[in-house]
């Protein structure tokens, strides 16, 4: 899960970027990158952080230029952070390539292998993104023939990253000289979306990862990129799009509606807000039969995701909703956090809670997802402890099991609370009195009732199926010894860091 951002505009697009970048804040927080183009001449500044932090007045400055690509960082399945690692990535051959990817590659260990044997390109980071580049690079190469690119050179080039890189991908890029060009994985897991907007200057564009940049920055929403197309804008503003997949199929991650996305953004159609209300609604449906005899009392969200949710089921099972935790927003999201001390901590930092919403009640709390526990338990604690009566948690999403390959750093299996437990263990474990999950079916209904057009999810974190067919149990132990080693490596350098502060003390 990250945010990526392009824009073509008849001005300055330094602080467009910026803008978009706040906009998309919540889809990573690692690091935080932006390249501008000026006189076929590309300006970047990147490092680790949050774009608030990354960026000075100073910095600012030296983006110059009408075009432009940006993208804020969040850790893909079993990867460690380096500061080498911030995007946008770039490489001057054959063109002068920079590039911004939300997702992962699935084979990305078997191009790098061809990177390096057959198309004598080396690979610098551990990366998939920087893998992504050099295999458009490549094949950007290989259609221009030693001539200048067109759109349909370029086109071309995407068709043969379709054929040779697998996974999700959504994609910003910009080619010096040329303009910028995305595209989207055959399968549109990741989001994807452009907008434009007219003035007497001309025609500009912006392509992003959620729809909510586009009316935030004044352009109007043209639509979504389809699977395995690419749209390209060239220098003076011409627009061009192309389906470059011979077999696509529409099938979007879920849990973008359960989490990842804003609720102010329309993903394919489906509105994130709509679905947050419908999967309440299914959910007030399975808690009115599973605590049937139940007397509740109130209906309290973890905030901020479920609180739609947490509305609906309210008004379904005609409790009163209450808001029982108030959040500090200067703390980051728990679950995007490594290391299961530093979670812990930052539960207690993040949500305080309001004692008169609690004592002496049934009280019902909502949260969108259930992944490892920790923070489950630090809540249903902190409601005891304020005098809550009985304590029952309402997931949003069915019990998560599996690994998410396509972009979101997931635990291993041994880590998921679910992944060996019933409802009822999982109650027990956390110091709940019930545990109430969404059912996988009345989720994809929640979805498909704000778009009927969407047939089809991917939804393997919940039941194992794997949407592009090419994830074995192989690649996923791979993932998850890399993910130890990544963990072992960060509780490492967290050792050593404290050793110094103790030292220095």
């Amino acid at each position: 899960m990250c945010g990526i951002l392009g824009v073509v505009a008849t001005s300055a697009v330094n602080q467009l970027l910026y803008d978009g970048l706040l906009l998309l804040q919540h889809r990573g927080q690692d690091a935080s990158g932006i390249v501008t183009s000026s006189r076929n001449a590309f300006h970047m500044h990147k490092g680790p952080g949050l774009v608030r932090d990354v960026f000075r007045t100073r910095d600012m400055r030296s983006l110059p230029g009408d075009m432009g690509i940006a993208h804020c960082r969040y850790p893909t399945a079993g990867s460690a952070f380096s500061a080498d690692e911030a995007q946008p990535f770039y490489v001057n051959s054959p063109f002068g390539i920079v590039l911004a990817h939300n997702g992962n590659l699935t084979n990305s260990e078997a191009l790098k292998e061809d990177m390096f044997r057959q198309d004598l390109r080396h690979i610098n980071t551990n990366s998939d993104s920087e893998v992504l580049l050099n295999v458009l690079a490549h094949e950007l190469e290989l259609a221009a023939k030693g001539q200048r690119l067109d759109a349909e050179t370029i086109f071309q080039a995407v068709s043969n990253v379709h054929r040779r890189c697998k996974g999700a991908y959504a994609v910003v890029a910009m080619i010096s000289g040329y303009g910028l060009l995305a595209f989207r994985d055959p399968y549109g897991i990741r989001p994807l979306i452009f907008g434009r907007s007219d003035s007497p200057q001309g025609t500009e564009y912006l392509v992003a990862s959620e729809g909510v940049t586009l009316a935030a920055l004044g352009f109007q929403p043209v639509r979504d990129v389809a699977p395995g197309e690419a749209v390209f804008v060239d220098e003076r503003g011409g627009f061009h799009s192309r389906q470059c997949a011979p077999n696509t199929m529409l099938s979007p991650c879920i849990f973008e509606y359960v989490y990842l996305a804003r609720p102010d953004s329309v993903i394919d159609g489906a509105s994130v807000y709509e679905t947050r209300l419908n999967m309440g609604r299914h959910l007030a449906d399975k808690v009115r039969r599973e605590l049937a005899g139940v007397r509740l009392d109130v209906v309290i969200p973890v905030p901020d995701t479920s609180r739609p949710s947490a509305l609906e089921m309210s008004n379904a099972l005609g409790v009163p909703y209450r808001e029982g935790f108030v959040r500090n927003r200067y703390i980051g999201r728990t679950f995007i956090m490594p290391g299961q001390a530093i979670r812990r901590k930052s539960v207690r930092q993040k949500l305080n809670v309001m004692g008169m919403e609690f004592k002496g009640k049934n009280v019902l709390i909502v949260d969108d997802s259930i992944v490892r526990g920790t923070t489950s338990r630090e809540i249903v604690q902190m409601a005891r402890e304020a005098g809550a009566g009985q304590v029952y948690l309402a997931s949003c999403a069915p019990p998560i099991r599996f690994p998410n390959v396509y972009g979101i750093d997931m635990p291993t299996r041994e880590e998921f609370i679910a992944s060996d437990r019933s409802a009822e263990d999982i109650a027990r474990e956390i110091g709940a009195d019930a545990v109430i999950y969404q059912d996988l079916d009345a989720l994809i209904a929640s979805v498909r009732e704000a778009n009927p057009a969407l047939e089809r999810f991917d939804t393997s974190c919940f039941n194992g199926e794997y949407i592009t067919g090419d994830v074995t149990g192989e690649y996923l132990a791979l993932v998850e010894r890399n993910r130890d080693a990544s963990r072992q490596q960060t509780e490492e350098e967290s050792d050593e860091a404290n050793q110094l502060d103790l030292n220095a003390a």
